[in-house]
C-alpha cells in the first residue's frame, strides 16, 4: 500500500512520506522492544493488548470482534487468546444464542496480569513524555491521529 502511495507523489512528497514512515515504523519497533522487556515474564504486547482492552471494555467481546478491532486476522487472534486462555488470563465460552460463536472475557487472573503488566510500562511511557515533554507531544497526537483514522479506513 506504501508503495502505491509513494508512487503516485512528487518527488519532495514522495521523500517526506518515506521519512515519515520510516520515522514511524522505527519508533514502533523501538517501544515495543523497550516494552517487552519490563512486562511481566512470559507476557508479549498482544497478550497485554488483549487484555487491556477486555479490562476496559468491561464486556464480552467475540474472537472476530477482536482480530477487527486489533487488525489482524483471525488466526493471529485465535492464537493469542489460546494462550491467554491457557494461562487462565480469559475465559471463552460458547455465544448460547449463536452456537457458532464464542465469547471472551477477562479473568480475575487476567485483571491483575493486565494491571500488574500496566504498572510495569507505565514507568517507561511516563520517562518517555517526561524526557520529550507534553508541549512536544501534544502537537504529535492529533496528526497520528487522523493518520490512524484514514489508514482504519482503508
Amino acid at each position: 500500500m506504501i508503495a502505491k502511495l509513494v508512487d503516485l507523489m512528487p518527488e519532495s512528497t514522495n521523500a517526506l512520506a518515506v521519512a515519515l514512515f520510516s520515522e514511524i515504523l522505527t519508533v514502533d519497533q523501538l517501544v515495543r522492544n523497550r516494552l517487552t522487556r519490563v512486562l511481566p515474564k512470559g507476557m508479549e504486547i498482544s497478550h497485554f493488548s488483549v487484555l487491556n482492552h477486555l479490562a476496559r471494555s468491561n464486556g464480552e467481546r467475540t474472537p472476530a470482534q477482536l482480530a477487527k478491532n486489533f487488525h489482524v486476522t483471525r488466526g493471529a487472534m485465535t492464537n493469542t487468546l489460546g494462550k491467554l486462555e491457557w494461562a487462565g488470563y480469559v475465559h471463552i465460552r460458547p455465544d448460547w444464542d449463536d452456537a457458532r460463536r464464542k465469547l471472551v472475557a477477562i479473568s480475575p487472573a487476567g485483571r491483575v496480569a493486565r494491571d500488574a503488566a500496566l504498572a510495569a510500562i507505565s514507568p517507561v511511557l511516563t520517562e518517555l513524555l517526561s524526557e520529550m515533554g507534553e508541549e512536544k507531544v501534544k502537537p504529535a497526537l492529533p496528526i497520528l491521529r487522523e493518520l490512524r483514522v484514514k489508514l482504519e479506513a482503508e
